[in-house]
C-alpha cells in the first residue's frame, strides 16, 4: 500500500508545482495511518502480540521448573558444566530469524530469468527487496545475481526496472561499500552499454529531451541514481581499499567518455551521457565533491590524465562553442536557450539549445574546479578538433572573461527568490572568485596582462565609443568589477594591476589596469560621459567600479598611483550632489499609489550616499589617503557612518579580513580625526563600553553566579577596550580632546553617573585625588590599575605626558597617593605599604620622571619577586629619584671622544667641486658609521654638523626654504613666554643633559632663550588661521625636541644651536626633523595647514607603510591584525626624536643620519627599526598588546650603524620616489 500511494503521489506531482521530499512522506504517512488496512493491521498485531506475550510467560515458568529440576540432578558436578544450551530454545519463535539461504538465491535468479511470467517476476524481486542486505551479499552468488539485475535494467516493463532501481536504490543506502561499488559500477556499465547500443532510441540535438517521454524519465531516473551516489561515496570511500574508489571513478570516467561516429550532422548529434548528467548536476556537484580530497582527488586526475583527457578536451571544446555561438547569434535567440536563468517555472522539454547550454555550464563548472589543482592546469594546453592552436591556460581563461561580456546574464535585481542563477557571466565569475582565492593557481591563471586586458577590453571600448561598445551590458561591468576589486584585494593581484608584469614600462604607451579603471571610474562618477545614461543600473556600476578603486587607494602604493586623478573630489562631488536629492525626496502620502515608488527611490539614494560614504572613509587606511579625506570636508560624516557601522557589527568590507581597528588609529592620528570620532559617538561608546565592563557588568546579563575576581592587571573584559583607547589616544588626539579643559573634581559621584569622555576617564580612573572619586568605584583597585596601566601607556609620548603634568599636575598627584599608602612601624620611620597600586604608582612615577634610552634608565617591574624580599625596588613619595634608577653604564661616555676630533676630521678635505665634496662627505661618513660610530658624537659630532650644514646652506641648489633674515636679540626675546609644555620640557632637557654630563648649571636659561628665539624666527614664516582646532589656534603646541636634542649635541652652547638653526632650515631635510619648522607655515598650501597634519605624517610615515609591505610583509601584516597603523607610533618616534626609545648617542646617529644622507633616511631607519623588532611584534601581535609593547618599550639592542647597508640598498630602491614626493610638500599633489 505504501508503494503505491508513493507512486501516485509521484505521479501527481508531476503534473504540479514541486512540493519536495519532506511533503511526499508526511503525505503517505498520514493516508497510510488513516486506513483500513493499517488499522486490521494494528489490531491484529495486537493480538498476536498478546499470544506471544502469555506463551513467553509460561515458555518462562516451564523452563523455570526445568532448570530446578535439573540442578538437583547436577549439584555434585562442576560449575561450567552448568552452562547448557538451555539458552538458544529452538522452538522459540523470538530466536527463529530469517535467514537468506543459498537455495533460496538460486531460485530468486530462476524466477528473475526473462522469460518466466512477469507476477513470478515481480514475487521474486519483492522477495530480494524485502531481504537483509547482508545476507543477499555473502550469498555465494552475488555475483551472478549482479550480471542478472544488470541484464534486467534494460527490461522493456517499466515497472519492473523501476523495482529493480528501487533495489539498487536500497542498496545504495543500507549496503557497505565494497557491495554499493559493485551495484555503482554494473548501473554505470548498463548505462554505457545501452549509450553505445544503436538500437536503444536515444534523443539526439535536434529532437531535444522530452522528460514526459517514458524511456526518458527511465534513463534520467537511472542518471539520477547514479549521480545521487556519485555525491554521497566521497563522504565514505576513504574508509575502505583505494582500488573500491579507483573502480567507481574509472566506471564513472568510462561511462562519460562514451562518444559516437561523427560523420553525421551536428543537428543529427546522438546526446552523450554528460548530457543527461548535466540535466541533473548542471554545477558539477559530483566532480567538485571529488576533487575535495587528496585521497580521490589523484585518482581522478591520474585516470584523467592518461585515459580520459577526451573528457575535458570535450568540455573546453563545449566552452569554446558556446563562445563561438554568442559572437555570431544575437542577443535574443542566445536568451531563447538560457532559460534557466532565474528561471524557476517547470520545464519539461530541452531544446537541442538548451541542451548544449546546460552543458556548458557543467563543463564551465568542471573546468572552474579542476583549475584550482596544479595537477589539473599541467593537463594543459590541449588540442582541440577543427583549431590549429592548441589551448592554454590563459587562454581559456581568456575565453571565461569573453563570455562575461558576449553573453546574457540575469539582472543584478532578480529576485532574491532566485537563488541559483545559471547565467554565464555569473557562473563566470564564480569560477574566476574561486580562482581568486586560491593564490598558486591566481598566480598562474589570472595575474597576468592578457587576462587583465581582457576583463578590461569592455571598458577600454566604452571609453573610445568603439561599435563594440553596445554589446556591453552593465551586469557585465558589474561581474568584471567584480572580479577586478577580488584580484586587487590580493597583493600579487593589486602589485598587476598597478605595474602590469613589465614594471618599467612606460604608462602613456600601455598604461596599466589601475590607470585604466581610475579612468573610467572617474568619468562615470563624473558623469562626464553618456555610458548607461538614464540607466537604473548606473549607481550599481558606478559603486562597483569605485570598489575596485578603494581596493587600490587604500594601499599606500595604490594611493600613489591613483592620486593624479583626484578619486576622492569626484567621489566627493557625488556624495554632495546625492545629499542633496536625499533631501529633497518627497514625502509619501498614506493611501497614494506614488508611496512605493518614492519610498524604493529614497532607499536607493540613501544607499548609494552610504557607499559614497564608505568610499571616502576607505581614503583613511593610508595617512596621505586621510589628509586627502580631511581635504574633501567629509571627514565627520564619512566618521559617523563609520561609527553606525561599527555599532551594528556590519562587514567592514566583503574583501577585507580585518575591522576598522587600522582606520580608527588612523584616525585618531590628527587633530580633525579626533574631533571627527568624538562628535560620532565613538569616543562615548567606547568609554561608556569600558566602563560597563570594568564598573558595572552589562545589565542583559544573569547573574547566575558572582563575577571572578580578575586575575590579570587588566581583566580581558577590559583588555579590547584598553587597546582602544591606547589606540585613540595620540597627542594629537588629547590635545584636542583635553587640552584647556578642567577637571569635574567633584564633590560627590552618583554610583550611576558613567563617564562620557576621555577628561572623565583620567578624572575617575587616572587621578583619584579624592575620597568621593574612590568611594564612587565599585572595583576600586581594579579600575584605578586600569587608569594607572593607560596613564603609563599614554605618557610614553612625552608631549602628551607634558601636558598631562602641566594641566593636571600627574606627578604630584602620584606622589601623594604613595605617601598616604604609608605605614608607621615605629615612632620615627614609616614604610611603604606594598600592594598592586603602589606597585603601578612606582613604575609610572620612574617612567615619567627619568629619560633616557634603553641602556640610561631602569624601570622597575610591576610584578613582586618570590623570596623574603617580594619587592626589593625602593619607593618614594617625593624627588629626586632613588640612584638605582639611574643607570651608571653611559655617564661620562663622551669625554674620552674628543681626541678623535682631528683624526675623523682629516677623512674630509673641501674641493672646488660642490657636489664632489658633498659626497665624498657623505661616504666618509658612511663608512666612519660602519667601522667606529662611536666616534661621531661629542665635540666631534658639533664640527661634522656645522661644517656640512654651511656648506648645504650656502649652495642654492641644496636651499628648499629661502633665506630669512633674522635680527632679534637675546634682549628682544627675554621677556617672551613659553607655554607651560615648554617650560617643563625645558627642565626635562636639562635634567637629561646633566645626567649625560653634557650640560651645566644655567643650561636651563640657555635653552629657554634658544626657543624663544626659534619660536619668533619660525613667526616671521607663518601665516594667521582661523580654525576650530585647538592646535592651529596658537603656537606649535607640543615641546621641541629637535631644538632640546639639537641644544644637547651642541653642549648647551646656545649661539651655536640657534646659528646652526638658522643654516638649517634652509634645507628640505628641516622640515622632516624640526617639526615646528612647518606648523601653519606659509610654505605650505593653506588646505594642508588647514588639516593640521604634519608633512612627517603624510608623506613620512605614509611611505614608511608603503615600504614596510614590501620590505617586512609579516610586520606589516601584524599592525592591521592588530588593528593598530605604523604611522602612529613613528609620528611619535620622530616627533620626540626617539627620546627615552634609543640611547643618546642613538639619538645622535638619527640625526646626524638625516643631515648628512638626506631626509628620506628618516624612513628608512623607521624601517630598519621594525627589521630588528620582527619577532618582538609577531609576538605581540599573539598575545594581542602590540599597541603598549611599541609604546612602552625602548629599541632594544637597535643601534643605527648596524643596519646602514640596509638602509643603503633601500635608498637605492626607493630614494627617487620619496625625494620627490618630500619636495613635493609645498605644492602636494591632489
Amino acid at each position: 500500500m505504501i508503494e503505491e500511494e508513493m507512486e501516485k503521489c509521484i505521479s501527481d506531482q508531476n503534473q504540479s508545482e514541486d512540493s519536495g521530499y519532506d511533503t511526499v512522506v508526511q503525505h503517505v504517512t498520514k493516508r497510510t495511518q488513516e486506513s483500513k488496512e493499517y488499522k486490521e493491521m494494528m489490531h491484529s498485531l495486537k493480538n498476536i502480540m498478546i499470544v506471544v506475550v502469555e506463551s513467553m510467560i509460561n515458555k518462562f515458568e516451564d523452563d523455570e521448573i526445568r532448570i530446578q529440576e535439573r540442578q538437583k540432578k547436577l549439584q555434585n558436578e562442576k560449575s561450567n558444566s552448568y552452562c547448557t544450551d538451555n539458552c538458544s530454545d529452538s522452538d522459540s519463535s523470538f530466536n527463529q530469524s530469517y535467514k537468506f539461504c543459498q537455495g533460496k538465491l538460486q531460485l530468486i535468479l530462476d524466477q528473475l530469468d526473462p522469460g518466466q511470467p512477469k507476477e513470478v517476476r515481480y514475487e521474486a524481486l519483492q522477495t530480494l527487496c524485502s531481504a537483509p542486505p547482508s545476507d543477499v551479499l555473502n550469498c555465494e552468488n552475488w555475483a551472478t545475481l549482479c550480471e542478472k539485475l544488470t541484464v534486467s535494467l534494460a527490461d522493456p516493463d517499466l515497472v519492473f526496472s523501476d523495482r529493480i532501481l528501487k533495489f539498487y536504490a536500497q542498496t545504495f543506502t543500507l549496503s557497505p561499500l565494497h557491495m554499493t561499488k559493485e551495484i555503482y559500477t554494473s548501473l554505470a556499465k548498463h548505462l554505457e552499454l545501452y549509450f553505445l547500443s544503436r538500437e536503444n532510441r536515444i534523443p539526439t540535438l535536434s529532437t531535444g529531451v522530452d522528460i514526459t517521454n517514458a524511456n526518458v524519465i527511465r534513463l534520467l531516473k537511472k542518471v539520477r541514481l547514479l549521480n545521487e551516489y556519485q555525491k554521497e561515496v566521497p563522504s565514505f570511500w576513504i574508509r575502505h581499499p583505494e582500488k573500491y574508489m579507483e573502480e567507481i571513478v574509472e566506471s564513472t570516467l568510462s561511462l562519460l567518455s562514451v562518444k559516437y561516429d561523427q560523420s553525421h550532422l551536428v543537428s543529427q548529434k546522438i546526446l552523450d551521457p554528460i548530457y543527461f548528467l548535466a540535466l541533473v548536476d548542471a554545477k558539477a556537484v559530483w566532480f567538485k565533491k571529488w576533487m575535495h580530497a587528496y585521497y580521490s582527488r589523484t585518482a581522478l586526475l591520474r585516470l584523467l590524465e592518461k585515459k580520459y583527457k577526451s573528457l575535458i578536451t570535450a568540455a573546453v571544446q563545449q566552452c569554446v562553442q558556446y563562445f563561438e555561438l554568442c559572437e555570431t547569434m544575437k542577443a535574443d535567440e542566445i536568451l531563447r536557450h538560457s532559460k534557466l536563468c532565474g528561471n524557476k517555472q517547470k520545464n519539461f522539454y530541452y531544446s537541442g539549445q538548451e541542451l548544449q547550454y546546460i552543458y556548458f555550464i557543467h563543463s564551465l563548472c568542471l573546468l572552474g574546479r579542476l583549475l584550482i589543482y596544479t595537477q589539473g592546469r599541467k593537463l594543459f594546453p590541449m588540442k582541440l578538433k577543427n583549431r590549429k592552436d592548441s589551448v592554454s591556460l590563459t587562454d581559456l581563461l581568456v575565453l571565461f572573461t569573453q563570455l562575461i561580456y558576449y553573453s546574457p546574464g540575469c539582472p543584478k535585481t532578480t529576485s532574491a527568490a532566485h537563488s541559483e542563477n545559471y547565467s554565464p557571466a555569473s557562473m563566470v565569475t564564480e569560477v574566476l572568485w574561486i580562482l581568486c582565492d586560491q593564490k598558486e593557481c591566481a598566480i598562474e591563471c589570472l595575474y597576468n596582462n592578457t587576462v587583465i586586458e581582457a576583463l578590461l577590453q569592455p571598458i577600454h571600448n566604452l571609453m573610445k565609443g568603439t561599435e563594440a561598445a553596445s554589446h556591453c551590458s552593465e551586469t557585465a561591468l558589474i561581474h568584471v568589477a567584480d572580479i577586478l576589486a577580488k584580484i586587487a584585494s590580493a597583493e600579487e593581484g593589486l602589485i598587476l594591476l598597478l605595474y602590469g608584469e613589465n614594471v618599467n614600462s612606460s604608462e602613456e604607451e600601455n598604461p596599466t589596469g589601475a590607470h585604466v579603471i581610475a579612468q573610467f571610474s572617474k568619468k562615470l562618477l563624473d558623469e562626464d560621459s553618456p555610458i548607461f545614461s538614464g540607466s537604473e543600473m548606473l549607481p550599481v556600476v558606478k559603486g562597483a567600479f569605485i570598489s575596485v578603486c578603494r581596493q587600490i587607494y587604500s594601499t599606500c602604493e595604490g594611493l600613489q598611483v591613483l592620486i593624479p586623478y583626484s578619486l576622492h573630489e569626484s567621489i566627493a562631488k557625488a556624495w554632495k550632489k546625492t545629499s542633496l536629492l536625499s533631501e529633497r525626496v518627497p514625502t509619501p502620502v498614506e493611501g497614494s499609489d506614488f508611496v512605493s515608488s518614492v519610498s524604493q527611490q529614497s532607499q536607493n539614494i540613501m544607499v548609494w550616499e552610504d557607499n559614497l560614504l564608505d568610499d571616502l572613509l576607505n581614503f583613511a587606511a593610508t595617512p596621505k589617503g586621510l589628509l586627502l579625506l580631511q581635504r574633501t570636508g567629509a571627514i565627520n560624516e564619512c566618521v559617523t557612518l563609520m561609527f553606525n557601522r561599527y555599532a551594528k557589527k556590519l562587514q567592514i568590507c566583503r574583501h577585507k579580513k580585518f575591522g576598522y581597528g587600522v582606520v580608527v588609529t588612523q584616525v585618531a592620528s590628527t587633530a580633525a580625526g579626533a574631533i571627527a570620532l568624538q562628535s560620532s559617538g565613538f569616543i562615548n561608546a567606547l568609554i561608556t563600553d569600558l566602563w560597563a565592563n570594568l564598573e558595572c557588568g552589562r545589565d542583559d546579563v544573569r547573574v547566575a553566579h558572582p563575577r571572578s575576581t580578575p586575575v590579570d592587571p587588566i581583566d580581558r573584559s577590559c583588555q579590547k577596550s584598553f587597546l582602544a583607547l591606547v589606540n585613540l589616544l595620540s597627542y594629537p588626539a588629547v590635545y584636542e580632546l583635553v587640552g584647556n579643559q578642567e577637571l569635574p573634581n567633584k564633590a560627590e559621584y552618583s554610583l550611576r553617573e558613567v563617564p562620557t569622555c576621555v577628561t572623565d576617564i583620567i578624572d575617575r580612573l587616572i587621578i583619584l585625588n579624592s575620597e568621593a572619586k574612590i568611594r564612587s568605584l565599585f572595583n576600586y583597585e581594579q579600575s584605578h590599575t586600569f587608569g594607572l596601566r593607560l596613564l603609563s601607556v599614554i605618557c610614553c609620548d612625552l608631549d602628551t605626558l607634558l601636558l598631562l603634568e602641566a594641566q593636571y599636575q600627574v606627578s604630584e598627584m602620584l606622589l601623594n597617593a604613595q605617601e598616604e599608602n604609608m605605614l608607621e612601624t615605629s615612632e620615627n620611620y614609616r614604610d611603604f605599604i606594598i600592594d598592586g597600586l603602589s606597585v603601578e604608582r612606582n613604575h609610572v612615577l620612574v617612567r615619567i620622571n627619568l629619560i633616557g634610552g634603553p641602556l640610561e634608565r631602569i624601570l622597575p617591574p610591576r610584578i613582586l619577586e618570590k623570596g623574603n624580599v617580594p619587592y626589593p625596588w625602593p619607593m618614594f613619595s617625593s624627588y629626586p629619584l632613588p640612584n638605582c634608577y639611574l643607570s651608571e653604564v653611559t655617564r661620562n661616555a663622551d669625554i674620552k671622544q674628543d681626541n678623535d676630533l682631528s683624526k675623523l676630521l682629516l677623512c674630509f678635505k673641501i674641493t672646488d667641486k660642490q657636489t664632489e665634496w658633498i659626497e665624498n662627505y657623505r661616504r666618509q661618513f658612511c663608512k666612519m658609521m660602519k667601522t667606529k660610530p662611536d666616534i661621531i658624537s661629542g665635540a666631534a659630532l658639533v664640527e661634522l654638523l656645522e661644517k656640512f650644514v654651511f656648506h648645504l646652506s650656502e649652495t642654492s641648489s641644496e636651499c628648499y626654504f629661502p633665506s630669512v633674515e633674522y635680527t632679534a636679540t637675546d634682549a628682544n626675546v627675554k621677556n617672551e613666554s613659553l607655554s607651560s609644555v615648554q617650560k617643563l620640557g625645558i627642565k626635562m632637557t636639562v635634567r637629561y643633559g646633566k645626567f649625560l654630563n653634557l650640560l651645566k648649571d644655567g643650561a636651563e636659561n640657555h635653552l629657554s632663550l634658544v626657543l624663544k628665539h626659534c619660536e619668533r624666527f619660525l613667526k616671521q614664516q607663518q601665516i594667521p588661521i582661523k580654525s576650530s582646532l585647538l592646535c592651529l589656534q596658537e603656537s606649535y603646541t607640543g615641546h621641541d625636541w629637535f631644538v632640546s636634542s639639537l641644544f644637547m649635541i651642541m653642549l648647551g652652547d646656545k649661539e651655536k644651536t640657534f646659528q646652526f638653526l638658522q643654516q638649517f632650515s634652509r634645507l628640505l631635510t628641516s622640515a622632516f626633523l624640526w617639526l615646528p619648522r612647518l606648523h601653519i607655515s606659509k610654505y605650505l598650501p593653506i588646505d594642508i595647514i588647514e588639516s593640521g597634519i604634519h608633512p612627517v605624517y603624510f608623506s613620512s610615515t605614509h611611505y614608511i607603510e608603503m615600504l614596510l609591505k614590501a620590505e617586512v610583509p609579516l610586520v606589516f601584516s601584524a599592525f592591521h591584525m592588530s588593528g593598530f597603523a605604523p604611522s602612529q607610533i613613528c609620528l611619535q618616534w620622530i616627533t620626540q626624536c626617539f627620546w627615552n626609545y634609543l640611547d643618546w648617542i642613538e639619538v645622535c646617529h638619527y640625526i646626524a643620519t638625516c643631515i648628512f644622507l638626506g631626509p628620506d633616511y628618516q624612513v628608512y631607519i623607521c624601517i630598519a627599526i621594525f627589521k630588528h623588532l620582527q619577532q618582538d611584534i609577531l609576538q605581540h601581535t599573539q598575545t594581542q598588546d602590540l599597541p603598549v609593547f611599541l609604546k612602552e618599550e625602548a629599541l632594544h639592542g637597535f643601534r643605527v650603524s648596524d643596519y646602514l647597508e640596509y638602509m643603503e640598498i633601500l635608498e637605492q630602491n626607493y630614494r627617487p620616489v620619496l625625494l620627490r614626493d618630500m619636495r613635493n610638500i609645498r605644492v602636494q599633489s591632489t
